[in-house]
């Protein structure tokens, strides 16, 4: 289906319909991405205040056929949110839609708008003491729309789960211009086809996301952080095996990180505090929290104890303070900063079966080192399986010595992953980076459907297109 640029008789016929405030200059920060690989760009920029000046826009975008960018925050990292190529699209910025509609603690629920950004999102949920526990690092500029539509996941899945588990129910904007009012409370609804869970990870190639039901949980009573050195990721894994045996779901993260990451940050941020005067080969972070009556820092002292009996763990640390917590955390989230600053060849969002993970480990770094002699920065969500799988040049040269051996990394680690039955995108979407990997490695029968869905709900293919799925087959 052919594809129309915004045009001037386009913008006017918007500013007849649309207040001016709905009108954004087309600032450069809308056309970049957090990875530099790519430019977009926009024919017009528009920030809608209501979901009913969404659907206006999106009614004349159909009815001239031109295409629709939806733009969150602009944090993702596989360009779901930049267009370089083809007509000139409608960027459509959440940004004025950043309300929170409402909030029931006794239900454990909170209504806000899809350009919310997830910290307000946080205290809001804290004022009316609550939490809301999907946390990535990108919190302070993250919003809900683009976090729903990439289905993000963060640190505390191994409790809470995805953005996906943490929503009810959602209002959007169709291809067709039409509102779906889907904004319910309720935990159980089975009238039909789950048109909300359709729409969360589809990454605005379906619709826009305006609002979103979000599920709240009681602040825990007792919090506590520590820093485990292990032997191994193998240490790794039946420490968390261990520690699930002694709190159960008390535990709401369970991070696996390699001395590279601390080599990094001091290379990089010689000024941050470090944890450990020596860098351990692998160290996990345990983040739990436990209801009124338990001691958090107790039950972290069990678990230390009896992992150094069994030879799991060599050293460790458990916060004393909320500041030396928070110093700890800011470890783990400011690792893909370093990695940022250092630059790296090739990165991969890749998830495996649990008990993969050593293995995988163990077989991508020899691979790799078949390429040549790259640095690997493994760390990411252990609990869930998601490594964070990112390689980089040698000390003292530059990624751009490498770029032509940026497909032979993707393709190593990516086979390597598929081969062990894991996934090439846990937490970050498609976007546009890895279209060629769904193809490549979805199952077809699934990319059918896919395709089915898509031609189904967007048969002008005016929603975000070339974006997970190409645009010839869309």
């Amino acid at each position: 289906m052919t594809l129309n640029p915004v045009n001037a008789d386009f913008i006017d016929r918007l500013r007849d319909e649309l207040p001016d405030a709905a009108f954004r200059e087309t600032a450069a920060t809308y056309l970049e991405e957090p990875r530099g690989r790519w430019k977009g760009q926009a024919g017009v920029v528009l920030a809608p205040g209501t979901v009913e000046e969404v659907a206006c826009m999106i009614r004349r975008a159909s009815d001239a056929r031109v295409p629709v960018i939806p733009y969150g925050g602009g944090t993702g990292l596989v360009g779901g949110q930049v267009a370089e190529d083809g007509p000139a699209p409608l960027l459509l910025s959440l940004e004025r839609m950043r309300a929170v509609r409402g909030i029931w603690p006794e239900e454990n629920v909170m209504v806000a708008e899809a350009g919310a950004i997830l910290s307000d999102i946080h205290d809001a949920a804290s004022d009316a003491n609550r939490l809301f526990p999907l946390s990535i690092a990108s919190k302070g500029s993250a919003r809900l729309g683009g976090l729903l539509a990439a289905n993000a996941g963060g640190v505390n899945v191994l409790r809470y789960g995805n953005a996906r588990d943490l929503c009810l129910g959602i209002e959007a904007v169709l291809p067709d211009g039409e509102i779906w009012h889907g904004l319910k409370r309720l935990r159980k609804d089975n009238t039909g086809y789950d048109l909300r869970n359709l729409l969360i990870g589809s990454e605005g190639t379906l619709g826009v996301i305006t609002a979103a039901a979000l599920k709240l949980f009681p602040v825990p009573a007792a919090q506590g952080t520590a820093l485990m050195v292990v032997e191994s990721p193998d240490a790794a894994l039946t420490l968390l095996a261990l520690a699930r045996d002694h709190m159960g779901e008390a535990i709401s993260a369970f991070e696996l990180m390699h001395r590279t990451g601390l080599e990094f940050l001091a290379e990089t941020m010689p000024d941050l505090r470090q944890p450990f005067a020596d860098h351990p080969d692998w160290f996990v972070l345990i983040d739990i929290g436990l209801a009124k009556g338990l001691q958090a820092d107790a039950a972290l002292e069990r678990l230390f104890e009896e992992a150094l009996e069994d030879g799991l763990v060599s050293d460790g640390l458990i916060a004393q303070s909320e500041q030396q917590r928070q110093e700890f955390w800011t470890i783990r989230e400011t690792i893909p900063e370093a990695n940022r600053r250092i630059g790296a060849v090739s990165s991969h969002d890749i998830s495996l079966p649990l008990g993969a993970v050593p293995e995988f480990i163990v077989k991508g770094n020899a691979a790799l080192a078949e390429l040549g002699p790259f640095r690997v920065n493994c760390f990411g969500h252990l609990g869930d399986g998601n490594l964070h799988y990112n390689v980089f040049p040698p000390e003292g040269q530059s990624r751009e010595a490498f770029t032509d051996r940026r497909e032979a990394i993707k393709r190593c680690v990516h086979d390597l992953t598929h081969g062990m039955g894991g996934s090439v995108s846990a937490e970050h979407g498609i976007g546009r980076l890895k279209v060629d990997d769904l193809e490549r490695y979805g199952d077809p029968a699934k990319l059918a459907a896919m395709r089915a869905i898509k031609a189904a709900l967007d048969p002008l293919g005016i929603m975000n297109p070339g974006a997970v799925l190409r645009r010839d087959a869309g």
